[in-house]
């Protein structure tokens, strides 16, 4: 009874801890010494001033700027005003170093290592061309981050980081446990690195913060898997989100655009990142490009007015679904370097030259696309030294022909759509190559199918607005079958076929009244 009573006693008495705020300057003078001083779940609030020095966060500390969250002209007020200046060269440890469970709230971290305005431009002239491969980069040896969040789960919110000597926001993985921090709603600018770079099997939140002309990507990540949410990243000497070396990352959301390469650049073996739902538009390189056999998902994204592909691979294995591509200055969706993709469901309209081109030794699946141009030479597909499958799509427009053949392609089950005599062919088959063409519907070309020293089997075909012979077939390679076929028009004296050379089963080819 008596140790029960001295319990309840105790309980009564007791009183939690309370957290407590330490003030800089007011209670310290700097940040550092506030931090020494602090225990776990305290806040450090610091005053608007420029503080010259490096910091080290300790575990379950806030580090906050003093104020509210009022807009100042590029973020908080309270984070322009409350600036934390590394000094430059001096010291080799980053400008605030993260802790387990800290939290960095509004702060300008700048100056840390040197910042080299002409080297920034020298690259920025070349696209980053003349850019060590890991000059600047997370997990490269003598790189200094301005913010660094390494094997630990922390938050770091509201920051501006900016003309730094290396990377602005460092992240880096764990192997003995999951390292899951929270980036968000930062801006980092002019860095001589990355704007945020996540690397060595890290698994951050990196949301809705903005990088813009950073020496490499805006945002970046190596043999890691992050989820990017809702950042924008422009201007970036690279591209606006990078992702390479076993990354894994889930990229949804983000706007990337007047980046100097892609928007969103993937590339290397075992690289397999799921891509949907951003912006990619007026970029110097592809809107997304893909490389060096990676295996991304790229789906339902929107790539407009890039100089390149709005989808660029290049010996990458892409599955690419449910995209609009508008606009670009190359392709729609290409393909090379002996890629092998997916393509299905896209929207290609307007783009400078193809719509899809698989070249180079690609191989390439095109199903239940939208494609179409208005003027312009190039074909809307291309195959050329390549293989593909192209069914179910809906081709309205092209140049010299809709499709063009240069390599080997089944063409079945399409709509082909042209705008009359100036349309020219539906599909040309190069002279050595092979095509099967069944069971598409042509209509507003001169001619549906034209092929000269090739092999091909034209089979069910139904074709109207047409000029000359509907289908024409000159030096096969081997006899031609063509049968099957119907053409609809108002001529009585149209001819379905004319075959010049080897022939095979050529039959029930027929002249319907429209």
């Amino acid at each position: 009874m008596l140790r029960m009573t001295t319990i309840l006693l105790l309980l009564a008495t007791a009183h939690p801890a309370v957290a407590a705020t330490l003030r800089v300057p007011e209670d310290h003078k700097t940040i550092q010494a506030a931090i020494d001083a602090a225990q776990p779940g305290d806040t450090v609030q610091v005053a608007a001033g420029r503080y010259s020095e490096r910091i080290s966060v300790r575990a379950g500390i806030i580090v906050r700027s003093a104020g509210d969250d009022s807009k100042g002209k590029a973020g908080l007020k309270r984070a322009e005003a409350t600036i934390i200046d590394g000094g430059g060269k001096i010291g080799d440890k980053p400008g605030v170093v993260m802790a387990e469970g800290s939290t960095l709230d509004g702060f300008t971290i700048t100056n840390v290592g040197a910042y080299d305005d002409a080297l920034w431009k020298k690259h920025f002239d070349s696209h980053g061309e003349e850019l060590a491969d890991d000059e600047g980069s997370v997990q490269a040896e003598g790189t200094i981050p301005a913010i660094s969040i390494k094997g630990v789960i922390a938050s770091v919110t509201n920051n501006i980081v900016h003309h730094n000597g290396d990377v602005g926001i460092a992240v880096v993985g764990s192997r003995e446990h999951k390292v899951t921090p929270l980036v968000t709603s930062n801006i980092s600018y002019r860095n001589l690195g990355g704007g945020i770079g996540v690397a060595d099997l890290a698994e951050p939140v990196v949301r809705e913060n903005t990088c813009h002309e950073n020496l490499r990507a805006g945002i970046g990540c190596r043999n890691s898997s992050p989820i990017i949410l809702d950042n924008v990243c422009f201007q970036n000497i690279r591209a606006g989100i990078g992702c390479r070396e076993g990354a894994r990352p889930i990229m949804r959301g983000n706007k990337c655009y007047q980046n100097r390469r892609a928007g969103i650049g993937i590339r290397m073996d075992g690289t397999a990142p799921v891509v949907e739902d951003n912006d990619c538009y007026e970029n110097d390189m592809a809107g997304i490009g893909c490389r060096d056999g990676a295996e991304p998902i790229i789906r339902n994204n929107r790539c407009s007015k890039n100089k390149m592909a709005g989808i660029g691979c290049d010996g990458a294995s892409p599955l690419i679904v449910g995209n609009e591509c508008r606009e670009n200055e190359m392709a729609g969706i290409g393909m090379r370097g002996e890629g092998i993709a997916t393509i299905q469901g896209n929207k290609c309209h307007e783009n400078k030259l193809v719509a899809i081109g698989v070249t180079d030794g690609s191989t390439a699946t095109i199903s239940g696309n939208q494609l179409s141009r208005t003027g312009g030479v190039p074909p809307l597909i291309a195959v050329k030294g390549s293989t593909a499958l192209i069914q179910e799509n809906q081709i309205e427009g092209g140049g010299v022909a809709a499709v063009l053949v240069q390599g080997t392609a089944t063409i079945s089950n399409n709509k082909f759509l042209g705008h009359g005599e100036k349309q020219g062919n539906a599909v040309w088959v190069w002279e050595g190559s092979t095509a099967t063409i069944d069971a598409n519907s042509f209509n507003g070309y001169r001619t549906a199918v034209n092929s000269t020293k090739a092999t091909v089997i034209v089979t069910s075909n139904t074709v109207q607005g047409f000029t000359g012979p509907a289908i024409i077939i000159k030096d096969s390679s081997k006899p031609a079958h063509v049968f099957g076929n119907t053409a609809i028009t108002k001529d009585e004296k149209a001819k379905v076929v004319e075959i010049q050379g080897p022939a095979g089963v050529v039959a029930n080819n027929l002249v319907k009244a429209e």
